[in-house]
């Protein structure tokens, strides 16, 4: 999820102030909103759990989810691939070679493969491949240990949780936190499993209708990088689950989604962007999931610029905006954020600074590593 656009120049006195802080813990004004800003829809600004708190514990543990809503997420967010026998369990991407240790687990090591996913060849270890009696025999592993070291004290202790186990957890924190917390799945790689004869859209459904909790009371968000899928769970859903939503996610505008590539549709993520695209989306989606980059762009020093017409675009539709991903470390920022360090070291005030640019925008919520600074941006936000 890290995408470039170009867009045009910020406000001259926002951008001065932010390098002359340098995004560290001097404290910076609020930022004025720029001439292309919108209200958001929403009553209240959602924090997004980004695979838990991934920033503090390997992301799509229990352990993550629980941390996030512990550090004030309104939403935790599984990703979902499936398994041999057709579980629906939480991983970034079907590929496990880096987020749990089956490289170290000799009975599998037979299972290494080189498949094509998507268009793009990778090696390594895949849920498919697996059943769900073997997969909970594997723990996860930190993804990223060279940005996040802190996170390995974790490695080897969590399972691969299932979606019922997110959904039960889910509950459970609801109850103890006071606080009913939604879900936000996503469907990885649809097109893919529904060629193997994984499907994943009835599997979700069924899960998440299985538990009083996600089927009548908490809001579920079901987002795609793909779109037939989502017009697939808006046909099959129709009116009668109001309390979920489904939200379109968006790669860098180039791109296309992947659905569109199989399909030979030579449409692409800008033209989704577009007012016209944004009144389609709201035919079969409540919601748009954007690449952060595509709402505020940054020029060659980092500089941030004006805000885009997208979240003007999807206003207008009456969908929700939901950009992704704020994370703390300096590897994330931009050259003014940066704070004097490695890119490990972590720049929670310039995390808070960067989001809060986001809000100006008027953004609806979004997706973050690290909801303990995403709920700061949040609470000290003054529009």
């Amino acid at each position: 999820m890290q995408l470039p656009s170009s867009l045009r120049s910020f406000a001259a006195a926002c951008s001065l102030t932010l390098v002359a802080c340098g995004g560290g813990s001097t404290p910076m004004p609020n930022p004025e909103p720029g001439p292309d800003t919108t209200p958001p829809l929403a009553e209240k600004v959602l924090v997004v759990g980004h695979r838990g708190a991934s920033a503090l514990r390997p992301e799509h543990t229990l352990a993550s989810y629980t941390k996030a809503v512990e550090d004030g997420a309104d939403i935790i967010e599984p990703d979902l691939v499936s398994t041999k026998d057709g579980f629906l369990v939480a991983r970034h991407e079907n590929e496990i070679s880096g987020t749990t240790n089956v490289s170290t687990k000799a009975e599998f090591a037979d299972r290494k493969k080189t498949k094509v996913i998507d268009g793009v060849s990778l090696e390594g270890w895949f849920t498919e491949d697996f059943t769900l009696e073997e997969l909970k025999t594997l723990r996860a592993r930190e993804r990223i240990p060279q940005i996040r070291p802190g996170n390995t004290q974790y490695n080897d202790q969590f399972e691969i949780p299932t979606i019922a186990e997110v959904i039960a957890l889910a509950k459970k924190l609801s109850a103890s936190s006071g606080r009913t917390i939604a879900i936000y799945p996503e469907t990885k790689h649809p097109t893919y499993f529904q060629s193997i004869g994984l499907p994943l859209e009835d599997k979700l459904i069924a899960a998440l209708k299985a538990d009083d909790f996600t089927q009548t009371t908490a809001t579920v968000y079901i987002q795609s990088f793909e779109v037939a899928n989502l017009k697939e769970f808006h046909t099959k859903l129709g009116t009668t689950q109001p309390n979920w939503k489904l939200v379109q996610l968006m790669e860098e505008a180039a791109r296309r989604p992947y659905d569109f590539v199989k399909a030979g549709d030579t449409r692409t993520y800008a033209d989704l962007m577009t007012e016209a695209g944004m009144k389609e989306i709201a035919t079969y989606a409540n919601a748009v999931g954007p690449y952060k980059r595509s709402i505020i762009d940054v020029d060659a020093a980092g500089t941030f610029q004006a805000p885009s017409a997208l979240v003007r675009n999807a206003h207008a539709a009456k969908l929700l905006v939901h950009p992704y991903t704020f994370r703390p470390e300096n590897s994330f920022m931009t050259a003014p954020y940066k704070v004097e360090g490695t890119d490990s070291t972590r720049a929670d005030a310039s995390a808070v600074k960067e989001i809060q640019l986001y809000l100006a925008a008027g953004i609806d919520g979004f997706f973050t590593d690290d909801p303990a600074v995403g709920r700061q941006a949040v609470d000290t936000y003054k529009r």
